[in-house]
């Protein structure tokens, strides 16, 4: 079985990002694992293909503007991207290369995400006896996962794990699941290529949901918002990062010239608080670095 390729068993976790209805399975799947087919809405009557063990639950034609562009970049060279977060951005932002995790470097805003997950507030059980289930929207080669595993505590992790990775980028889900081949708990990691603007997963379907890194270029924002919130449970918070130019600090040329060059494809990058979906409480919003935010909210039931 290919590391992320979802199972038979889990089907009750994903819904057509059409209408929301479950989805069946019709093809290979040896061992149970979704090898070659499609996975078939009980209610639309849609089609969403599975090729070597990936779900592609989004339609293309609904793929435009930015989301289209951008993908063209990440399914080009994906295996420079985490390269260039780690030693560019901190050049960039603070003018000196940062190996350590100080001020300024990659580990650095990663760490300050991390700790508005509040991960370490999740219970040990749940009441239906299910797993931990974690949604990251736009995981990208996966930079995130070992640093989530983490820091989660160990009586959460003795509910188990589901890692659900969704990207609309094939290439960035290529170098991921290379990653996982190495990983002996790759078990946990589910990959699913999906458009965040309609998440293939039923209503509060998560105990933790967030994104890093690309919601600025989305096509529409309020909608991208409004779906991490309806797979979230009530209160958990959902979080938010990238790009804004913070406002509380002095900027050299170099950095508003190079933070100008980053968003070319936004004319104002920021925090979209304007933009949560009706309800959103506990609203926050921090600079995490010279060059991003970080935006948490949770939703009522």
């Amino acid at each position: 079985m290919r590391p992320g390729t979802v199972r038979s068993n889990d089907l009750p976790s994903l819904a057509c990002p059409g209408c929301r209805s479950p989805l069946a399975f019709l093809g290979v799947a040896p061992g149970g694992a979704l090898a070659s087919g499609a996975l078939a809405c009980d209610g639309c009557r849609a089609r969403w293909p599975v090729d070597d063990g990936l779900p592609r639950l989004y339609r293309e034609d609904d793929v435009r503007g930015n989301d289209r562009l951008l993908r063209h970049f990440y399914d080009g060279l994906p295996f420079l991207h985490d390269a260039v977060v780690r030693y560019t951005l901190p050049l960039f932002q603070e003018g000196s290369l940062r190996f350590d995790d100080g001020p300024g470097s990659e580990r650095a805003f990663r760490d300050g995400f991390l700790r508005r997950l509040a991960l370490d507030a999740l219970a040990p059980a749940a009441v239906d006896g299910r797993p931990l289930r974690i949604l990251e929207v736009g995981a990208g080669c996966g930079a995130n996962l070992p640093l989530v595993r983490a820091a989660l505590p160990s009586r959460a992790l003795a509910r188990g794990l589901e890692y659900w990775a969704v990207d609309l980028s094939a290439g960035m889900l290529a170098v991921l699941r290379r990653g996982l081949a190495r990983d002996p708990r790759a078990g946990e990691v589910r990959l699913l290529l999906a458009d965040a603007h309609a998440l293939p997963f039923p209503d509060a379907s998560f105990d933790r949901v967030f994104h890093v890194g690309g919601i600025n270029g989305y096509r529409d924002v309020p909608r991208a918002l409004a779906e991490m919130a309806r797979v979230a449970l009530p209160g958990t918070p959902i979080v938010v990062v990238d790009e804004q130019l913070d406002p509380a600090r002095p900027h050299r040329l170099f950095q508003r010239a190079t933070f100008r060059l980053v968003t070319f494809y936004d004319r104002n990058p920021h925090a979209p608080v304007e933009h949560l979906p009706p309800g959103a409480r506990e609203v926050h919003v921090e600079q995490l670095s010279r060059f991003l935010y970080c935006l948490t909210f949770s939703m009522n039931g």
